[in-house]
């Protein structure tokens, strides 16, 4: 069983690399923005929830 420690790298991880591909395809692909975009507010809510400081690591601020 991952540890919280594990579980907050990886989603910081993978937050991280959803804005990365949520900010290169807003303008060409909108349909594939939405769809991202319903997984980066579950990754932000979960990591709120864990305690995790989102001020610097939230590049879209939606």
């Amino acid at each position: 069983m991952p540890s919280a420690a594990d579980i907050i790298k990886d989603s910081i991880t993978e937050f991280s690399r959803l804005q990365r591909w949520m900010i290169s395809v807003k303008d060409t692909n909108p349909e594939t923005y939405h769809s991202m975009h319903d997984r980066y507010i579950e990754l932000k809510v979960t990591l709120s929830s864990l305690g995790v400081n989102l001020t610097e690591l939230d590049i879209i601020k939606e």
